[in-house]
């Protein structure tokens, strides 16, 4: 099981309306990336010899979040393509569903420059996903 990432809301984070602003949410969804991955692979993972690239991320805001809010992150794996996979993520507070998204990433082989098959370490790591 992975467990979720606590977020700690900064300052910085909101808006002048006083919620999370919007462009916030993908640094929120990396942060939960690599807590995944810590948990998946480890912290000694050498992402420059077996890496990944984002390729795409998507964001469903359903309700803000909002300076003293303590919002977690649970992720899930969407789909585990050839080269590439898709994680899902759910943004609650308190329990209450406030933001949904996912993010597609390729491995990529930084050395050739070039996209590779998903690494069998990935692939055996996401078995302990729920």
């Amino acid at each position: 099981m992975i467990k979720p990432t606590k977020i700690q809301v900064r300052f910085a984070d909101c808006d002048m309306m006083g919620h999370v602003n919007n462009a916030v949410y993908l640094s929120y969804f990396e942060q939960a990336r690599m807590n995944s991955f810590n948990q998946l692979v480890g912290e000694e993972w050498n992402y420059q010899k077996q890496g990944t690239l984002l390729v795409k991320n998507e964001v469903v805001y359903l309700k803000p979040i909002f300076l003293h809010d303590s919002p977690e992150i649970s992720i899930h794996l969407v789909e585990i393509g050839a080269k590439s996979f898709t994680f899902g993520y759910e943004v609650k507070v308190n329990g209450e569903l406030r933001t949904t998204g996912s993010s597609k990433l390729v491995c990529f082989d930084f050395k050739s420059q070039s996209s590779v098959k998903v690494f069998p370490e990935f692939i055996e790591a996401f078995k302990k996903f729920d």
